[in-house]
């Protein structure tokens, strides 16, 4: 991977906040030319430091959703079964694996505590799974 300058920095970003940026407009903030942006964002997809552009999405949610982080301790890591019996549940909506005491952090979305509680029993009874705390938000006070 190659060093990433002040203006890679910049055009980052720049990217970060709106990936729809026309490049019209991040040269001209960068101050850089059309084509030496081009070149330089191409470079960092093939490098990997830009790994995609996605849509951030706000799902409209049911006024009866329950929204929560599910913290995991496993019993043995890596745990790739795991990881892929959880993409297939849908209301989990993010997965992160930790260094710590805890293993990974689901972040989930249910239709009420009942089904909170069935996705919490059933994460309890996977093999990998060690021990499973849950903490029900309250309020998102804001998101990037």
């Amino acid at each position: 991977m190659h060093a990433i300058d002040t203006k890679d920095r910049l055009l980052l970003e720049l990217l970060y906040r709106n990936a729809r940026l026309p490049l019209k407009t991040i040269a001209a903030r960068v101050g850089l030319a059309r084509s030496s942006v081009r070149e330089r964002v191409a470079r960092l997809e093939s490098s990997g430091v830009i790994r995609g552009y996605r849509a951030d999405v706000a799902w409209p949610q049911p006024e009866t959703s329950i929204q929560a982080y599910l913290c995991l301790r496993l019993r043995q890591t890596p745990a790739t079964g795991l990881i892929r019996r959880l993409r297939d549940r849908p209301e989990l909506e993010r997965c992160c694996s930790l260094g710590g005491e805890v293993d990974l952090v689901l972040s989930a979305s249910a239709g009420s505590i009942a089904a909170l509680n069935a996705l919490r029993d059933w994460l309890a009874g996977q093999e990998e799974v060690a021990s499973v705390s849950t903490s029900i938000v309250l309020n998102e006070e804001f998101r990037r």
